[in-house]
């Protein structure tokens, strides 16, 4: 069965590092003394009990750089014939070597038990008792609930410490492969090329832009900014971060005004996703209105350059109210445009890429709406698109005199494009009968059944249309007539499809830059292809690569190998599975470690992504696979409603199954296969691992929905009214009856032993709250066997995506890495050295067309 965390590795090199010492040990007790204060603090008071021997031991290992062996000691009659196992280890390991003494340091450690305080929560006649309802605080102010978190980090802490080294030079790896004085793609707007870029050493962006030349040719593929032209800095991230002394930041909108002359931007300080808005003169860098806090982070400029309309959330963290601000008057002056009533919709507000319409978009988790006015006329009333039909949704873009719809219903379920003239809303859909909208609906591209229409860009002279079919995303570009009317119909063989030769990877983007461009920018990544970005002339179809992100240290994309497998679920549905390894590092003998990761609920597809901190475990040998199961949106609309509501399970049985597979196919073992999901995911890392602990050797549980059931069931937690059209809403009791089948706090196994767990969390997360990860741990730790690793980590300073900072992000990374090695038992094992050439624009991945590159 699975080894221990330990690992036979390890322990010999730990003893020999414990041999090392001996000469240091032997200096002490002739008589070299160090602090008995420094000592006592060390040990916790440990050495009260202590031999004159064992003090001395103690001593000489701490003075020689071994102070992890007695890091977090329990105080002083807690474990203490544990402690003496592990000085009687290490005490062998200086004379004759002896047994592995990393189980003993782990079993000296107490790990922290959260008090159980009985909480029953009632509902349709069923109890549930929480033993650790207490742990939940919504002001995040509690002494004694951070008191246990702190603990819970320190125990954490102490359990890796022996990985500190290890965490180090991961952190090396991955920062040695960033190109940290680095600059994103420009994108000319409005006599402008607009970009972002990092400094060395550096943490954060500078957002900046340059003038386009006098006279410069029109914008095609070929364009590139002129750096002749001066820079100017509009926003510094990092300067903004030091003025305000604050441990978290991060942007959420940056929109400079139509004229080009303001910049409206948002932050979050704290990292609970409520953003205070500014604004300031481009030109002399002072702002000119007043901060607006407590905003959701979206805002919009009107034509005027005068008005701007943002969005702010109720207590519940709902983007629920639109306003409309003056820029030079009070915010006490500004108007409420639109508030959503329903407390299950939330609403954004965005601008047509024509720039002539602003549209306040209100959507639940199945419905949509749309509101618009034109840019020209901000204090107009916005009038709606389609009145609100349960479970139909819709987008909206606007060329010349038509609006494009991109329309999703039951009939329809992966979506149909329909064009309609704009005059037949200007007066307010409401003046017209439901039939009259109908007949005017005009259906340009039809429903299909095996092609999701994801999403189009509408530009001037061209419409490019996103599509997913068999898993794989596909852009089609269509000509419009030059009139400016709406085509006819759209048919396959009027458009041109730009095609991409990889068996597996991930497409997105829009027309780039102003609304007369004919260039289509794409975002391009596979499992062994870094993030790329294409330039495609839709006039031409040429194309050119205008970056691949570089990945420094030697990284040859051709050293790796991608492919894409095809499990069976328990009814028989086929599974796609992507899969990436290095060429010699593994055998696919069944013996190699693997990490498979997994998502599977809200349609948010999984698609196959490049990471180059991946490579520290592939070049250590670790396959990665990714499962895309029901719940998703990888393989439509179908996908997706096969895996929620009542069919949520078949998003679990989906990753069982994939997992089998890799199983069965070799890729990896039971006691070498590794998972991890986050927020979302995180709840199906918990179902799993409830379901079958066996299958599972270690497990990350990032940010998890844990507490399903609980959290569905108090319409005062953020997002959970909201979020009933996802999971189902277990006031009625069908839905509560299935929730409490696979909620993963209810459904803990008592006496199981579950896979090594590193589970995390943070303080001021706004959709998963900190007390599901913490009461999952506590409850975990209460009744489950506990031979393996249960490590809780609290980001006590972040929200739901960690720590900003790029750098410090990857800290976080190199110890989640480290937690997956030690279980392992890898924590030695060394990367196989690179390769080949830095990756370049060169290395970038085939396609076919017309091409001027292989992109």
């Amino acid at each position: 069965a699975r080894k221990p965390m330990s690992g036979t590795n390890r322990s010999n090199v730990l003893g020999m590092a414990i041999t090392g010492a001996a000469g240091a040990v032997a200096g002490f007790m002739a008589g070299r003394r160090g602090s008995s204060s420094a000592l006592k603090k060390q040990l916790n008071g440990n050495q009260k009990w202590m031999t004159k021997q064992e003090r001395d031991l103690a001593a000489a290992l701490i003075s020689s750089g071994r102070q992890y062996l007695f890091r977090n000691w329990p105080a002083p009659g807690v474990r203490d014939a544990e402690k003496r196992a592990l000085l009687t280890a290490l005490s062998s390991h200086l004379s004759s070597g002896g047994a592995p003494v990393e189980p003993l340091r782990l079993a000296a450690l107490q790990a922290p038990l959260a008090n159980k305080v009985p909480h029953v929560l009632s509902t349709h006649g069923h109890d549930r008792t929480d033993n650790y309802y207490w742990l939940r605080d919504d002001a995040r102010k509690n002494k004694r609930v951070l008191e246990h978190l702190s603990s819970e980090n320190a125990y954490t802490k102490a359990v890796m410490a022996d990985t500190e080294s290890l965490q180090e030079v991961l952190y090396k790896e991955m920062r040695g492969r960033i190109q940290e004085a680095d600059q994103s793609v420009p994108e000319r707007r409005g006599g402008y090329y607009y970009y972002s870029r990092t400094l060395e050493g550096q943490q954060y962006r500078m957002y900046c832009r340059r003038r386009v030349p006098p006279g410069a040719k029109p914008v095609d593929e070929k364009d590139n900014m002129d750096e002749s032209q001066p820079e100017e800095v509009l926003l510094d991230e990092n300067l903004r971060k030091e003025q305000g002394g604050h441990t978290f930041y991060s942007v959420g909108c940056f929109e400079v005004s139509p004229d080009h002359k303001l910049l409206a931007w948002s932050e979050d300080t704290v990292g609970n996703e409520r953003y205070t808005l500014r604004v300031k003169n481009l030109e002399s860098g002072a702002e000119v209105m007043a901060a607006i806090p407590q905003t959701s982070g979206d805002v919009e400029w009107a034509a005027d350059n005068q008005h701007l309309f943002y969005v702010v959330k109720d207590h519940l963290d709902r983007p629920y109210k639109v306003l409309r601000h003056e820029v030079g008057r009070p915010a006490s002056e500004d108007v409420v445009v639109h508030e959503e009533k329903d407390e299950s919709f939330y609403v954004g507000i965005h601008k047509s890429h024509s720039e002539e319409y602003v549209f306040i978009s209100s959507g639940s988790a199945v419905t949509a709406e749309s509101r618009f006015i034109r840019a020209s006329e901000p204090t107009s009333d916005f009038k709606v698109v389609l009145p609100r039909v349960n479970d139909v949704e819709y987008s909206v873009s606007h060329r010349g005199q038509y609006f494009y719809i991109t329309l999703r219903d039951k009939e329809r379920p992966n979506s149909e494009l329909l064009v309609a003239p704009t005059m037949l809303f200007e007066g307010g859909v409401g003046a017209l009968e439901g039939q009259a909208v109908a007949s005017a609906l005009r259906v340009l591209l039809p429903h299909s059944k095996e092609d999701k229409l994801e999403h189009v860009s509408v530009s001037r002279d061209y419409l490019a249309v996103f599509k997913r079919s068999g898993g794989l995303q596909r852009a089609t570009v269509f000509k419009l007539p030059a009139d400016g009317s709406a085509p006819a119909s759209l048919s396959a063989e009027s458009g041109k499809e730009v095609t991409f030769e990889e068996p597996a990877y991930s497409l997105g983007g829009g027309t780039c830059g102003d609304f007369d461009s004919s260039v289509l920018r794409l975002s391009y990544t596979s499992l062994t292809t870094p993030s790329s970005t294409i330039d495609y002339n839709m006039a031409t179809g040429a194309r050119a690569v205008k970056k691949v992100q570089p990945v420094l240290g030697g990284f040859n994309k051709d050293m790796y190998v991608t492919e894409r497998q095809w499990a069976v679920s328990h009814d028989g549905v086929k599974v796609p599975v992507s899969i990436v390894y290095r060429k010699g590092a593994v055998k696919l003998d069944g013996n190699d470690p693997l990490l498979l990761n997994g998502y599977g609920s809200y349609e948010i597809s999984n698609d196959p992504y490049f990471n180059a901190n991946r490579l520290c475990l592939l070049d250590r040998g670790f396959v990665f696979a990714m499962a895309h199961i029901r719940g998703g949106g990888e393989m439509g609309r179908y996908w997706y409603e096969d895996g929620k509501y009542l069919k949520k399970k078949n998003t679990f049985h989906d990753f069982i199954a994939a997992a089998e597979h890799l199983v069965a196919r070799k890729y990896t073992s039971p006691a070498k296969l590794c998972i991890e999901g986050r927020s979302a995911g995180g709840l199906l890392m918990g179902a799993v691992t409830n379901m079958r602990p066996d299958l599972f050797s270690a497990c990350i549980a990032g940010v998890p929905f844990v507490d399903a059931l609980t959290t569905m069931l108090d319409e005062t937690i953020p997002l959970t009214v909201i979020e009933w059209e996802e999971w189902g809403n277990p006031a009625n009791k069908d839905y509560y009856d299935y929730m409490l089948s696979y909620s993963p706090q209810d459904n803990i196994r008592e006496g199981a032993t579950y896979p090594h767990m590193l589970v995390t969390g943070g303080l001021h997360d706004p959709r998963v709250a900190y007390w599901e990860p913490a009461k999952f741990v506590a409850k975990l730790r209460e009744l489950s066997n506990p031979k393996n690793m249960l490590l809780l980590k609290m980001e006590m300073g972040a929200g739901h995506f960690s720590v900003t900072g790029r750098f410090e992000r990857l800290k976080e990374i190199a110890f989640e890495y480290a937690f997956l090695l030690k279980a392992q038992g890898m924590t030695h094992t060394p990367a196989t050295p690179s390769r080949g050439a830095v990756s370049s624009a060169s290395g970038a991945p085939g396609a076919t067309g017309s091409t001027t590159s292989r992109l």
